[in-house]
């Protein structure tokens, strides 16, 4: 079935739906530029609200395994690819994408110019879009496009976190085993994390696990004083959509939680960090989506590429003088890490999880263990 892609600005692109054909879709479209992991990206809950174009050229040739899976669904409202593969080929795999977004009624538009689209967002910024069979009036959708609320003041967290606190013990996959389960005797658990659910990833929770962190989840609007009875050894802010200006709960839990218990915070958690701590976040052109940011750590005088998924950055020119700006991106210098001069407080904006992407900053699960053994 053919369908077209409708920008707010005007342009349109025409291709093939897959996936839930019968619906249409709306949504801020962005692109992706890793070369691989799109079920990953697929059921990453940072995308919520979303339309993801991936740069790749061939996507679905490995196709779908529950293994993968960062949520228990994809979170995203479209996804855009130059080519379908028709013939999934992996020993894991249980089913193809087009299966997997049928399954979940999200639609799939290909055989479009991907190179061009990505051009265009590049040049004239993230927009509102619009997926569609019906190509009959593309002005109409173009309006429609333009109407669709803009990702500017949108708490997109309540739609991604989970509604009960949980518990996590799923640790690292072993080729022959699976994912191991470090509960009990599993693993020696010597630190209580409690973690912010505002659209986490389950290779976050993996990582604190894996290096010796008993976690426990808990929903985006849980009160401080509620995490504090629980007197965890350190707070856990989590990645996630939407514009961290509009989450107010959060930044004033977080805010009442500094100076109480050590922090570390990832992508939207560093942002609401830093809003905490008396900053201002921005909205960025066409954003960082990918595998392959290069970041420089400025106090080893490191670079390290990293994985990355977010639209709004952190403004280097506000914020408290006890703030330090500890990376930048190499790329656009923006505000990539900050910590705390007085407190065990320290966050950045990228991905040291990676999943998809590099794992240079996986240590930094380890660097938070230990602050959290320094301030115990």
């Amino acid at each position: 079935m053919d369908g077209i892609l409708a920008l707010a600005d005007g342009r349109t692109f025409r291709g093939t739906l897959f996936g839930a054909t019968e619906e249409a879709a709306e949504g801020e479209v962005v692109f992706n530029t890793s070369m691989s992991g799109y079920q990953e990206v697929l059921t990453d809950p940072s995308y919520c609200g979303q339309m993801v174009v991936m740069t790749s050229p061939l996507i679905g040739n490995t196709g779908i395994n529950p293994e993968d899976y960062e949520s228990d669904r994809p979170h995203l409202s479209g996804f855009i690819i130059k080519e379908l593969s028709g013939i999934p080929s992996n020993w894991r795999s249980t089913g193809t994408l087009d299966e997997f977004l049928k399954q979940h009624n999200v639609v799939g538009l290909q055989g479009l110019d991907t190179r061009a689209l990505t051009r265009h967002i590049r040049d004239k910024g993230a927009q509102q879009a619009v997926i569609s069979n019906d190509l009959s009036n593309p002005d109409a959708l173009i309006q429609k496009a333009k109407a669709s609320p803009i990702m500017e003041g949108q708490d997109l967290v309540q739609q991604v976190t989970c509604k009960e606190p949980y518990g996590w013990n799923e640790g690292d996959w072993d080729l022959r085993l699976g994912y191991s389960n470090l509960s009990n005797n599993g693993h020696k658990e010597n630190f209580f994390v409690v973690a912010y659910d505002f659209g986490i990833k389950r290779n976050i929770l993996r990582r604190l696990t894996q290096v010796g962190c008993k976690v426990k989840v808990v929903p985006a609007t849980t009160p401080a004083k509620a995490v504090l009875e629980m007197k965890p050894d350190g707070v856990f802010l989590s990645n996630g959509p939407g514009d961290p200006a509009a989450v107010s709960y959060a930044i004033q839990n977080v805010r009442d939680l500094v100076g109480k218990v050590p922090i570390f915070g990832i992508c939207l958690g560093h942002q609401i960090l830093n809003l905490a701590l008396g900053g201002t976040t921005y909205k960025l052109q066409f954003g960082h989506h990918g595998g392959n940011q290069p970041v420089m750590d400025l106090r080893k005088r490191k670079v390290e590429i990293t994985s990355q998924n977010h639209g709004f950055a952190v403004d280097d020119k506000t914020g408290s003088d006890d703030v330090e700006i500890t990376c930048i991106n190499l790329n656009d210098q923006t505000v990539e890490g900050i910590r705390h001069k007085k407190y065990p407080v320290s966050s950045v904006q990228y991905h040291p999880e990676a999943s998809p992407g590099p794992q240079d900053s996986a240590y930094l699960f380890q660097d938070f263990v230990s602050l959290m053994k320094e301030n115990r």
